[in-house]
């Protein structure tokens, strides 16, 4: 059901030419050993022109990160004085603090750059779009190998056969400019034919909609293209369920799946997750779980 909401929400930006105040960039300072939230649940009032990619943008969001926090509020009509909340609160991924970590499920990047004399540790967050289905962003380890400026973008045959079965054929290369999807920059990774690279179709940040590349708001692009260097390491995961703790205080951070297989076998598996996962001692009512589970609205949930 949401890639569909995703589908008509593509055709509303690409009718209406929507334009997007510039993202806040999203930096923590990392919590101590032990503990792994970072960030506040935020809210703000829509004005009367604002869509939800609007605010999602300025606030450094992606659209479906947005949408699934604001389930009841129109995407591209919130409405002149809606409440609109901001889920601008993160667990970090279940990973080594280290290098770039993605984590599909959130849609979302974490960089953890390399700490300098004097500075505390902190992680940089941008939101990020994603492979669609059949075009899935695979996981694992790997590494940054180059940093392209103005890159061309060669389509791979697939590609150029699915465009021109769309009546929307392209050329053997797209060079730099403004109808190159790959935008202004691009850090090429030690996985043949993916990269992490900016957009010249920004409401597509926070969906399904890439061909397996990682794109990223062109404002976000840039600020990470001049801090990561060559070689950085790179992780890949799939981390839909997080059990977060703050200063003693356990929590539930819930998204939705990047696949979608059927809701009684994502139950099960996430019933087996909670049992494997939660703190000894801790316990929480099966419904309120599920609840939760259907939800998937990406706040954390104090358990």
């Amino acid at each position: 059901m949401r890639r569909l909401k995703n589908a008509f929400a593509i055709v509303f930006f690409l009718l209406m030419g929507v334009s997007f105040p510039l993202a806040q960039a999203s930096t923590y300072l990392l919590p101590p050993p032990g503990d792994n939230l970072v960030g506040a649940i935020q809210s703000v009032t829509a004005r009367h022109e604002d869509t939800l990619s609007d605010i999602a943008r300025q606030y450094d969001l992606g659209y479906d990160q947005i949408t699934a926090a604001n389930p009841e509020v129109d995407p591209w009509l919130p409405g002149e004085g809606t409440r609109i909340v901001l889920p601008t609160e993160y667990v970090l991924p279940d990973v080594p603090r280290q290098g770039m970590v993605i984590n599909l499920a959130a849609m979302r990047l974490f960089y953890y750059p390399p700490v300098q004399a004097g500075q505390a540790p902190e992680v940089i967050t941008y939101p990020i779009g994603v492979g669609r289905e059949g075009w899935g962003t695979p996981l694992g380890k790997t590494r940054i190998t180059a940093k392209l400026v103005d890159p061309s973008w060669t389509p791979p045959e697939s590609i150029r056969k699915e465009h021109a079965e769309n009546g929307d054929p392209l050329p053997a290369v797209v060079p730099a400019g403004p109808d190159n999807p790959l935008g202004q920059f691009a850090l090429r990774l030690a996985l043949p034919g993916y990269l992490i690279h900016g957009t010249n179709k920004p409401w597509g940040v926070g969906m399904h909609v890439s061909h397996g590349c990682i794109r990223l708001y062109p404002e976000d692009i840039a600020a990470l293209f001049a801090q990561v260097p060559v070689g950085t390491p790179v992780l890949i995961v799939n981390q839909p369920w997080l059990l977060g703790l703050d200063n003693g205080h356990d929590y539930l951070q819930i998204f939705s799946q990047t696949s979608e297989p059927p809701e009684p076998q994502i139950q099960k598996a996430f019933s087996a997750w909670l049992a494997r996962h939660l703190p000894p001692g801790k316990a929480i009512d099966s419904s309120i779980a599920q609840r939760w589970l259907k939800a998937a609205n990406g706040i954390p949930e104090p358990l």
